[in-house]
């Protein structure tokens, strides 16, 4: 599952490709991963671009009016950009924005089908998605230390609760741990 570096890549990408574009059309090729229905993916069709941005794990794309299309992964989702015209690609392929020089579409590869998109008007609702967790490369050490000890769990369970911090998943918890020396199952409660 693509975490925070791997986020932060896609938003930095993605944004190089369609910041100030003006969106031509939204399709949807497989219903299931459009998590929302109001407001319909067609009211940000002749909008621009104004901002991308990573939210924990997800990819959150602001288009004019207030809209934000949030983007998230999961496992096996990824992105392709195709040239204009280009066919999409047949089963993997959930949905695509499409632009003037080309199309951002959304893919997952497997079965599982987890990857989602939700769009939502407004910045309260765009927070109502963050689940509150802190930035691990913006924050000082004393409100990392303080996060940690918020709730007595494993160092592992901690790392990865959204609610803590944002953005840290299993792949990277565990290279955190295995690089500070510490196990995933000791409680954060016996922290010195």
């Amino acid at each position: 599952m693509p975490e925070l570096p791997d986020v932060t890549v896609y938003v930095e990408r993605i944004g190089a490709k369609i910041a100030g574009r003006k969106i031509e059309r939204v399709r949807i090729v497989n219903p299931f991963v459009l998590r929302s229905v109001d407001p319909p993916v067609s009211e940000m069709e002749g909008k621009s671009v104004d901002e991308i941005r990573r939210i924990g794990k997800r990819i959150a794309i602001g288009v004019d009016g207030d809209l934000w299309l949030v983007i998230h992964l999961m496992i096996a989702g990824r992105f392709r950009w195709l040239k204009p015209g280009a066919k999409i690609p047949g089963r993997m392929a959930l949905a695509a924005v499409d632009f003037e020089h080309g199309s951002l579409v959304l893919t997952e590869a497997g079965t599982q089908r987890r990857a989602s998109m939700t769009l939502v008007r407004g910045n309260s609702a765009l927070e109502e998605i963050d689940r509150g967790g802190v930035e691990p490369l913006d924050v000082d050490v004393g409100v990392f230390a303080e996060r940690l000890r918020a709730e007595n769990h494993t160092l592992k369970r901690s790392l990865t609760d959204p609610r803590l911090f944002s953005g840290i998943g299993n792949a990277y918890s565990d290279e955190i741990l295995h690089r500070a020396r510490l196990s995933p199952i000791k409680l954060t409660s016996r922290l010195t």
